[in-house]
């Protein structure tokens, strides 16, 4: 009962690790885009990813069963208590890490690390290379790659029917009375206001973009931002169906806790990990990848909760990370305005995932065991 319940205090770190650096992307271009605040986005976040939680008992099993050790290092080994508690303590370690310093990392490439490192302390040279490169490395490498092209193309086709449709886009003007503090030259009011009309143009982060006009007689801004929300709640409630089973994985490998229970504490934790500590990732993925109108975001909302949503189905661990990030940048490269300094950054990061979560699970199984 000692071990079972070590091992689930372990699941319970990982999907606090987990809520807190991955949450918000889904709802990223909401906040971006200046659609909503980041506490309303923050919301729609928690309960769609929530959802996709509880929907990943019946959708996507396949998912549970890759990510349990199974066929990357022998059925005892990936059973063993040591094993599974190094694997999401390491994964789960790296994960707030990166979360505490604001990088967007993924929990699959952290999984996937930790479970290198555990089985290399485990079993050596007998860990299953073939299965880690055609199971876990293939999909984290291509995904965010064609995340980026079909991005781009999916911009520029709706860039040009938007064009075509002859709907425009209209920027606020600020027009309104400023009061100027003047001398009134009496010692009981030594300072009186003066009204006066003062015409400014704001800045980005000021003024509002908005699209004007109608298509099939609907008004097309305030379709885009309810066709938005809605996209926005498909990519987290992807990122729930995509990533709870991953976490879910352990656990079942004692057979301590049924599916539906376990899935139900995922949930739960990574819900109160991204309400606790989701500032510094939103804020990254929100401002500092590319700058984002309303279209902008719901182009790349739509791309990362096909190709997410899609993995999930057939069971490819995809990371809603790797898919965000590259439709942002993919859109960012279109038109110009993408933050390359940034992404280099997250690339960097990316790159040492995998090697810091194997050793975070490689100390751990040493001392584990």
């Amino acid at each position: 009962m000692l071990v079972a319940t070590l091992l689930l205090l372990g699941v319970c770190f990982l999907a606090y690790a987990n809520g807190s650096n991955d949450n918000f992307k889904g709802v990223a271009t909401l906040f971006g885009s200046g659609t909503t605040n980041y506490r309303a986005a923050l919301g729609w976040a928690t309960v769609t990813t929530f959802a996709g939680s509880v929907c990943s008992v019946f959708l996507a099993s396949t998912l549970v069963k890759n990510f349990s050790g199974k066929g990357l290092v022998p059925d005892a080994v990936a059973n063993s208590p040591e094993f599974l508690q190094a694997v999401v303590v390491g994964a789960g370690l790296c994960v707030l890490l990166a979360t505490l310093r604001g990088f967007p990392i993924s929990t699959t490439h952290s999984l996937t690390g930790a479970l290198v490192g555990a089985g290399f302390m485990a079993v050596g040279q007998n860990v299953n290379l073939e299965k880690l490169a055609g199971a876990f490395f293939l999909p984290l490498l291509v995904s965010p790659l064609l995340a980026v092209v079909l991005a781009g193309l999916l911009y520029l086709l709706a860039h040009r029917l938007r064009r075509l449709s002859g709907v425009t886009k209209e920027w606020c003007v600020c027009i309104g009375e400023k009061f100027v503090a003047v001398s009134s030259g009496s010692r009981e009011l030594a300072m009186a206001s003066s009204a006066t009309l003062e015409l400014e143009v704001a800045n980005k982060s000021e003024c509002a973009e908005r699209y004007t006009g109608r298509f099939l007689g609907i008004h097309v801004h305030s379709a885009l931002d309810a066709a938005h929300y809605l996209s926005a709640g498909v990519v987290s409630f992807a990122r729930g169906l995509n990533d709870t089973p991953k976490i879910v994985a352990a656990l079942l490998g004692l057979q301590a806790f049924g599916v539906e229970t376990s899935m139900l504490l995922v949930a739960i934790t990574m819900a109160i990990g991204g309400l606790v500590h989701a500032r510094k990732i939103a804020d990254t993925v929100s401002k500092k990848i590319t700058p984002l109108n309303h279209g902008q975001g719901f182009t790349a909302n739509l791309v990362t909760g096909f190709l997410v949503v899609v993995a999930s189905r057939m069971g490819v661990p995809v990371s809603t990370t790797h898919v965000s990030v590259g439709s942002l940048f993919g859109i960012g490269t279109v038109t110009g305005q993408a933050d390359k300094r940034k992404v280099a950054e997250i690339l960097a990061a990316w790159v040492l995932t995998l090697p810091i979560a194997a050793a975070l699970a490689a100390t751990a199984f040493l001392i584990l065991s």
